[in-house]
């Protein structure tokens, strides 16, 4: 039973760490996809947690019945032809258009605070994820399971800081702030859709690695929750810090450094790890497809990998990942869509 609770967790940490990311977990994606929206991003919030659980229990299925080892096993299956091609691609050019980002990334952050050069921190990142990578699916289990844990720490740490120093907090007064745009439902839907279309390349390898349906299940639901409970912590902080979180790269920066410097560093540094978590998932999603596709064995495909995002880390690949997005966005929408429609026609054949 305890072997049992410990890889529940183990498989909500994945869960999480799959998805939040640096974008995340310094608050940016939080001000894009929600603040911007006013109260109303709680509702939107609500919603990804719903999306988040119906997918995960549908990919997770799926997976099981028909011993998939990759996203591309997926979405071949749930989206045959030209739009399934279209999906796949698009899927294995972000996974590794944003393992190239992370690795410019690190490497920034590393010079901006210690004034070394920037391939020092793109080698460490590397250097560290290979080691991680190679234990495979373990391995991915292992880091989560420690940085995930400090995520939370420190998130409801912030949190509890800013209340006990927030003066004059009404929740009511939520309503009257002044929210820049009103499409929080589509942003909503769109930032659930690429979230889940990523993650199943987590999923569905760890649905093949892991015997138990009922604990990959349990794991994601858990997972799906705490990860509500933690956008709604930062969200709502936010919110209260409108307009002049707008101004910062790093939202949560701006709202950690009236605590002191201790936190501000140790906020930066679970931002570093929420890097390499999100840059771990991301290369070992398109080993697990490069394996079934091409048929190269998974650590060979890992270093293949590492190799093509060492040079497009370089070439300033952010611009043309941002004009893909509402592409990459749409078509994860539509995937969505296929998954709940061939789940309802075919699992319980």
């Amino acid at each position: 039973m305890n072997k049992e609770i410990v890889l529940i967790f183990q498989v909500a940490a994945v869960f999480i760490g799959t998805i939040v990311g640096a974008g995340l977990a310094s608050g940016q994606e939080i001000s894009q996809f929600f603040t911007q929206y006013g109260y109303k991003s709680f509702i939107g919030i609500l919603i990804c947690c719903i999306v988040y659980i119906v997918m995960s229990i549908i990919i997770i299925s799926i997976s099981k019945k028909y011993k998939l080892n990759s996203y591309d096993g997926l979405i071949s299956l749930v989206s045959p032809g030209f739009l399934g091609i279209l999906t796949n691609s698009l899927t294995t050019f972000f996974l590794i258009g944003g393992s190239a980002i992370i690795l410019a990334g690190s490497g920034a952050l590393i010079h901006q605070y210690f004034g070394v050069s920037r391939w020092i921190g793109i080698i460490f990142m590397i250097f560290i994820a290979m080691i991680t990578l190679f234990r495979d699916t373990k391995g991915l289990l292992e880091i989560n399971s420690v940085i995930v844990p400090s995520l939370i720490l420190v998130i409801v740490t912030l949190f509890i800081l800013y209340l006990a120093f927030y003066k004059n907090l009404n929740i009511s007064s939520l309503k009257n702030i002044n929210c820049c745009k009103q499409s929080w439902l589509f942003s909503s839907l769109m930032y659930s859709g690429f979230n889940m279309l990523s993650c199943s390349g987590v999923l569905v390898p760890l649905s093949l690695s892991i015997n138990k349906r009922k604990s990959l299940i349990a794991g994601s639901i858990i997972g799906s929750l705490i990860l509500t409970i933690l956008v709604f912590i930062i969200n709502f902080m936010l919110i209260l810090n409108i307009p002049y979180i707008f101004k910062y790269e790093i939202p949560l920066l701006y709202i950690a450094n009236r605590f002191g410097k201790i936190l501000e560093i140790v906020l930066l540094a679970i931002i570093w790890l929420e890097m390499f978590s999100t840059e771990v998932s991301n290369i070992y999603s398109v080993g697990k497809n490069f394996e079934e596709v091409f048929n190269i064995p998974y650590k060979r495909s890992i270093i293949i990998i590492i190799l093509i995002t060492i040079p497009v880390s370089q070439i300033g690949f952010v611009k043309l990942i941002s004009f893909l997005y509402p592409a990459f966005g749409l078509v994860s929408l539509i995937f969505i869509v296929q998954c709940i429609v061939f789940y309802l026609r075919n699992y319980n054949k």
